[in-house]
């Protein structure tokens, strides 16, 4: 260990868990002597799967690499590449109404919606079963729970929030309204905490980095931000920027814009915008200089996983960015695209207001769970959920009407006989080194669809390669949790923005409370860190800059990610007092490969794709019912966001209650 390791408390013993990568190594280990399944050998890229593994019995108190964990996806890679090969199976012996695949907020919300639509809710006599490779429910919504000098502290290991809530779909309100969910009195108890980082003299912040401008790291505090409004003249001076990039960044926020694209009328201007990306407007139209774009390069990667290399000019314009005002383009209708679930087309406005809880969507999974298992958390209401317990032991009891099997990885979904006139759908998967078969009298694939193709050889060609199109974007959410918050108090910022550092975004958490959960109202306080790497790749078209940055994810140890993380934190905070080794209590890395939903980019897909709703969209061929099988997740939309996992997850149990109620309508199969 070198002196800069020791300086950064890399020999600490702080709550995490130091994983060598171990996919490689992983996957052997969870083929080794299992029934049914027969791995070949693969080169072995570490030495051992885990140098110290975090014993906590509680999944979301479990540190170190968390999101896609160790175990959750080895074999269904096995399976993708070909290398995994399915023999027969150990029955079970258990058959239910139906089957879930994906235990995510779609699949929890489709268990939810098939019991309240046979008329009882759980006590509706269906049986459900929800299978889950991970070990913890909730899909991305996942929570991350620390306890500080014997603090509760909570983060939001994925899915943040609840976006633009005024704008959900009927039946995403109401499961929102179903699980007790009341915004406004949520929004009361915390009318002190919304104020609370302002009232400290905190905004937001930019880190100008050496390796980039030269010389010293520069942290400034940014006041607002600066996406659509204007630069405060002392910021600009402070920042290490050229004469011509200050130059130009003013004359981009000016008053007064000229016309970038004159000579075109309206509709061609919006036409070029489209499939033009915000970095070539900005460049090659406005004439900015390389340093001005540095600073929007960011541009859509908090929707996207891409940055203004790979995102339409045209939904910078959307999204309130500059450059735009001198352009006659006219105003984005308030009512645009405003059914369809996610940003991308514009729906969230100025003043729409985003619902975060302090464990993001987890809040959601977790009502979820007390509606479906009551027996599994004494937790009840809204409130309830900053402190409850789950009782994991109780999701997959004998006998309750709904069952949560976590840790469990379908590998092969097939009708037993023609999907035509199949009575039964058989679902293998693995877990604890067998393979298993369930049967079901209906299944709904609520997992991430691009898997899909690989469960179900039987799908017909053109519905696999739609299921196949999207390449969900990956990323990483880091909770880091210190023993105080004393430097973003002195350095004037709640939350930085740092474009060309190891995490893009580095912040405190939301001031929010929930029951009796109180966030810290002091910086002498311990808190929650909540920093975001988005692994693109500028320059490559979008899918394959996904495809390189899942590749690249995937070989991150988890010693280097925590060294870098560290490093990162000292650089910026250390100057303000800040010590790695002395401070950071806990590391857990939310490790998603397989992050965002794929969302149609006018850029590389057909622009009718994007701008209507087309049934030519890969989204919706693959999302068509086969046999007793129908599809949900967040995927089917081609949006990342909440309303669209409920969405989707409410047509395909609409599906299923069509195919129960009308038996003798032809199903479809090809």
């Amino acid at each position: 260990m070198t002196m800069d390791d020791r300086q950064l408390g890399m020999d600490r013993a702080i709550s995490r868990r130091d994983f060598i990568n171990g996919v490689a190594a992983g996957t052997g280990a969870l083929a080794a002597g299992m029934p049914g399944l027969t791995m070949a050998a693969a080169p072995q890229k570490s030495p051992s799967m885990a140098a110290q593994n975090d014993a906590s019995p509680y999944p979301p108190t479990r540190t170190g690499l968390r999101g896609s964990h160790a175990g959750a996806f080895e074999a269904a890679h096995a399976l993708r590449d070909g290398t995994l090969k399915l023999a027969d199976a150990t029955d079970s012996g258990e058959t239910y109404d139906l089957v879930i695949v994906g235990g995510g907020l779609s699949g929890l919300s489709a268990a939810h919606f098939f019991h309240k639509r046979l008329g009882q809710g759980s006590n509706s006599g269906a049986k459900v079963l929800i299978l889950d490779n991970h070990d913890d429910f909730g899909g991305h919504a996942k929570r991350n729970e620390f306890t500080v000098n014997g603090r509760k502290l909570l983060c939001n290991g994925g899915t943040l929030n609840i976006e633009s809530p005024a704008r959900y779909d009927q039946w995403s309100r109401t499961l929102l309204d179903d699980l007790g969910v009341d915004i406004a009195r949520y929004e009361r108890d915390n009318t002190v905490n919304a104020g609370l980082y302002k009232s400290l003299g905190m905004g937001h912040g930019m880190v100008f980095d050496a390796e980039t401008f030269g010389g010293k790291d520069v942290v400034l505090p940014m006041g607002g931000g600066w996406r659509g409004g204007k630069i405060e003249p002392d910021t600009l001076a402070k920042a290490p920027l050229t004469p011509k990039a200050r130059a130009d960044l003013a004359r981009l926020f000016a008053e007064r814009q000229p016309d970038y694209l004159p000579g075109l009328d309206q509709s061609a201007k919006k036409d070029w915008l489209a499939r033009h990306s915000y970095q070539q407007f900005l460049i090659e139209k406005v004439g900015v200089d390389p340093q001005v774009y540095w600073l929007f390069q960011d541009i859509g990667k908090a929707s996207f996983c891409v940055g203004g290399d790979a995102v339409p000019a045209l939904f910078g314009w959307v999204q309130g960015y500059p450059g735009f005002s001198g352009m006659a383009l006219g105003d984005v209708p308030a009512d645009l695209f405003a059914d369809l679930p996610g940003g991308q087309h514009g729906r969230q406005r100025e003043g729409d207001k985003s619902i975060h809880f302090p464990d993001g969507n987890a809040t959601l999974a977790r009502l979820l769970v007390s509606k479906l298992v009551p027996e599994a958390t004494a937790g009840r209401t809204q409130e309830d959920m900053g402190t409850a317990m789950i009782d994991y032991a109780a999701l997959d009891r004998p006998g309750t009407p709904t069952r949560i099997r976590l840790s469990s990885v379908v590998l092969n979904v097939a009708h037993r006989g023609d999907p035509a006139s199949a009575g039964e759908v058989a679902v293998h998967y693995a877990k604890d080194g067998k393979l298993v078969e369930v049967r079901g009298k209906a299944v709904i694939m609520a997992c991430w669809n691009m898997m899909i193709p690989y469960v179900m050889p039987e799908l017909p060609q053109p519905q696999k390669d739609a299921l196949a199109y999207g390449v969900k974007g990956p990323m990483v959410y880091t909770s880091v949790a210190v023993t105080n918050w004393r430097p973003f108090v002195k350095l004037g910022a709640a939350n930085f923005h740092c474009p060309t550092m190891y995490h893009q975004e580095v912040g405190l958490t939301e001031a929010v409370s929930l029951g009796d959960l109180k966030h810290p109202q002091t910086p002498d306080e311990p808190v929650v860190l909540h920093l975001v790497k988005y692994m693109n790749k500028p320059g490559l078209p979008r899918r394959d800059q996904h495809r390189v940055g899942r590749a690249e994810l995937l070989e991150i140890t988890f010693p280097e990610f925590e060294r870098e993380t560290r490093r990162q934190l000292q650089r910026m905070l250390g100057g303000a007092g800040f010590d790695a080794a002395r401070d950071i209590a806990a590391i857990t890395m939310n490790r998603w490969p397989h992050g965002y939903s794929y969302t149609y980019n006018s850029i590389y897909d057909p622009v009718e794709w994007v701008y209507s709703e087309c049934p030519e969209r890969p989204c919706v061929i693959g999302r068509q019912p086969f046999g007793l099988v129908s599809i949900a997740n967040s995927d089917a939309a081609a949006s990342p966001h909440t309303d669209a996992a409920i969405k989707e997850a409410h047509r395909a149990v609409q599906e299923v209650i069509e195919r129960r109620t009308y038996p003798f309508v032809p199903r479809r199969t090809g």
